[in-house]
């Protein structure tokens, strides 16, 4: 199997990076999903993929499932899919320096990290996809989502610069802004809120109910939610297609806000938003 085919994916226990590690596998990739647990890695291995463990909370486990990939792959990788990420839900006054630095630390410092032991192998080669699942909310705020969206902006600023940085390279950089997706998503968030947010002493206790309620539901309770093939779309695009895109937009939340966001002023799209 062609070297320029490998992928490393992380957070392939559910949801989006499931489905797009299996969907590549049976396109012909040689996939490498990584998890932090040991029964999902279990799963995957089950399903005929390379899988490690890996965490994206700890350097250590970053590290060694970044090596023991590039042994077997000679050293080269074709692609990285930055996925595993989770939201905590609350009102930024209620987020404690710790639960902050708790978020940041999945969804942006633990995809630095694994980003910047990737574009070396990827510049030597002259070659490389590196593809950042953010999300809708990486370019507007939405209420009680504070820490998910300081993590997605981050992600933002961070890939932008990055598009800058490696021209000529031959490593392109695309963003995916997915809006509603079918995934564990929702149940995660719920347990992270109830770990990270003191409901019962916040001036939002009763805006917090709602929120639990939501959070609880199952299936979608967004309108215009979609399944994770439809990310999966735009990630086989950006693999496969010579002039891969700087951004994707998934779902039409994201490309609605999107165009409002070019011709409203901040107050009228911060009434929207908050209305939500």
């Amino acid at each position: 199997m062609s070297i320029k085919k490998t992928i490393l994916i992380t957070g392939c226990s559910s949801g989006i990076g499931y489905c797009v590690a299996k969907a590549l596998y049976k396109r012909g990739y040689r996939v490498f999903a990584t998890a932090r647990r040991q029964e999902s890695v279990d799963a995957l291995l089950a399903e005929g993929m390379e899988s490690l463990l890996l965490d994206l909370t700890d350097s250590a486990s970053i590290n060694v499932a970044f090596n023991e990939i590039m042994t077997r792959t000679g050293g080269q990788l074709f692609a990285l899919f930055n996925n595993g990420a989770y939201a905590i839900p609350g009102a930024v006054e209620d987020l404690t320096r710790q639960a902050l630095r708790t978020q940041f630390e999945t969804n942006v410092f633990g995809w630095h990290e694994l980003t910047t032991l990737v574009i070396p192998v990827m510049r030597q080669q002259g070659y490389g996809r590196i593809i950042q699942n953010s999300s809708v909310l990486g370019f507007v705020a939405m209420p009680f989502r504070g820490a998910y969206n300081a993590s997605k902006f981050a992600i933002e600023g961070l890939s932008d610069t990055l598009r800058l940085e490696l021209e000529n390279s031959g490593v392109s950089i695309s963003l995916i802004e997915p809006g509603p997706i079918l995934s564990r998503f929702r149940q995660n968030a719920l347990q992270a809120l109830k770990t990270h947010i003191d409901i019962e002493h916040s001036i939002h206790q009763e805006k917090y109910q709602a929120v639990l309620t939501r959070l609880k539901k199952q299936g979608a309770v967004m309108p215009f939610t979609l399944p994770p093939e439809a990310v999966l779309k735009r990630v086989i695009h950006a693999l496969e297609s010579s002039h891969p895109k700087p951004r994707y937009a998934v779902t039409f939340p994201t490309y609605l806000f999107a165009f409002l966001k070019r011709i409203l002023t901040t107050r009228k799209l911060d009434y929207l938003l908050g209305r939500i």
